[in-house]
């Protein structure tokens, strides 16, 4: 994988990305060309329109990223890839044709971009179809040797077999005389020169993926891999790498406290992301006030009750705060105490499954963005109740509240809605993933994705 702003991007997708831009510019300039002789003029210099060609490519990649394109699941299906292709170019479409509505018309001519639009679904069908199965193929894959043999050397086993997975897994080592879980694994003393097997391999990471260091620690052996400039990776930072979250089972304090992340230098990008905040959030208001006004009169027609609903939840630092949103379950709904949001909550009224799935019901916490009291990106705020709780039985739960909680997150886009202790644990790794490498870049992805969860309603309940 490649890291950009501390984000990890696989080598598959950002190759499949480049190829793309470089087959929308291609797409573009062609589409112009035709344009061109059919009406008779002289198309000119490509010089001339770069900025037109770069505008297409670059809002058409956008609307890629933002429904899922570039997400495991279109990787591995080609009618999947095929179906967010169509509707992330007739998104693009769309707003380029806006875009030339603002700027006064003539930029993007609509001849043009009906031509760009049939071109782009073609070119980017058959890459997925040439690229992306060459990029499916072992060649394309880092080559890891797993020291170990016990639980975690089989979680990489099954990580790896992922149809999704950037790397192949060339060997176990069973570095103690336990019984190994995984059966293949060769034994340390079966292997004179480990150096060597490494090289023998082409192997271009090693992982450490023991179940107890104490007295079985390679440190010569690991020293020797490391100098010949093969890379060498921990268990817990090759999981975050590879899934996008930090893994409880295996971390510790010692290993947040010294690995990668939270770094102070992230204080201007804080800085960035409040004026991002307000500005959006002051437009969003704006924009959405009247939809807000109609809906909140729907809510009064559709069930008996007040049109917004009001909670306290838990922010930065643990500080606690209110939360506005339109209400979507009956008045009666916690009656009996706070509860998890089930799936086909009877609690919910007829309106509020819509509200809920489009997420119209989360536009008045805009207004908590506004005041500094939520951002756009962040974890989740909780409730007082369920944080009490959930602190006792996660591990770093409190450390999620060290950045301020969002309306949307890495969380939110990674894994479905959940409402056991289970989905907390699974949900508190992502988070801790985002407060752990948070920048601006990784922000901008998350909002870009949230437009997939919200098409699709992912995670809604």
């Amino acid at each position: 994988m490649i890291r950009l702003f501390k984000h990890y991007v696989p080598h598959a997708v950002l190759l499949l990305g480049l190829i793309d831009v470089a087959l929308l510019l291609a797409v573009g300039d062609f589409a112009w060309r035709l344009r061109s002789s059919q009406i008779g003029i002289d198309p000119g210099l490509i010089t001339d329109r770069a900025w037109q060609l770069v505008g297409f490519a670059g809002v058409v990649l956008t609307a890629m990223i933002a429904v899922g394109v570039y997400g495991a699941d279109a990787l591995r299906s080609m009618r999947y890839a095929t179906a967010r292709i169509l509707v992330a170019i007739s998104l693009g479409i769309i707003g380029l044709a806006f875009l030339d509505f603002v700027t006064g018309g003539g930029n993007f001519w609509r001849s043009i971009l009906a031509y760009a639009m049939l071109g782009a679904v073609l070119a980017l069908v058959i890459n997925r179809l040439v690229v992306g199965g060459i990029l499916g193929a072992a060649a394309f894959r880092r080559r890891v040797l797993v020291l170990g043999a016990g639980l975690r050397a089989d979680r990489l086993r099954k990580l790896s077999e992922r149809p999704e997975s950037g790397f192949v897994i060339v060997g176990y080592v069973a570095m103690t005389e336990s019984q190994p879980v995984v059966e293949e694994a060769i034994g340390r003393a079966a292997i004179h020169n480990l150096t060597r097997y490494v090289e023998n391999l082409g192997v271009s990471e090693v992982v450490l993926a023991l179940e107890e260091r104490r007295n079985s620690l390679p440190l010569p052996d690991l020293l020797r891999i490391k100098t010949t400039g093969v890379h060498v990776n921990d268990f817990s930072s090759f999981i975050e790498r590879e899934t996008g979250r930090v893994d409880l089972d295996s971390v510790n304090p010692s290993w947040l406290i010294f690995s990668d992340g939270f770094s102070s230098g992230r204080a201007i990008s804080s800085v960035a992301k409040r004026l991002f905040d307000i500005a959006a959030s002051s437009l969003l208001l704006a924009l959405s006030a009247p939809f807000i006004v109609l809906f909140a009169l729907l809510v009064k027609l559709d069930s008996r009750g007040s049109a917004f609903f009001r909670q306290t939840r838990v922010g930065l630092y643990g500080q606690v705060f209110d939360v506005i949103k339109l209400r979507s379950m009956r008045t009666d709904a916690e009656v009996n105490g706070a509860q998890f949001a089930q799936k086909d909550d009877p609690r919910v009224t007829r309106l509020g499954r819509f509200i809920r799935k489009t997420r119209i019901d989360e536009l008045p916490q805009t207004w908590s963005v506004l005041k500094g009291e939520m951002s756009f990106v962040g974890p989740r705020p909780e409730r007082p109740e369920f944080v009490a709780e959930l602190e006792k039985q996660l591990p770093f739960y409190a450390e999620r509240h060290m950045v301020k909680p969002g309306i949307t997150g890495w969380a939110q886009i990674n894994y479905p809605y959940g409402a056991s202790l289970e989905d907390s644990r699974h949900k508190l790794e992502y988070d801790l993933y985002y407060a752990k490498n948070y920048t601006p870049f990784l922000d901008l992805l998350i909002l870009l994705q949230t437009l997939r969860v919200v098409l699709w309603h992912e995670g809604a309940r």
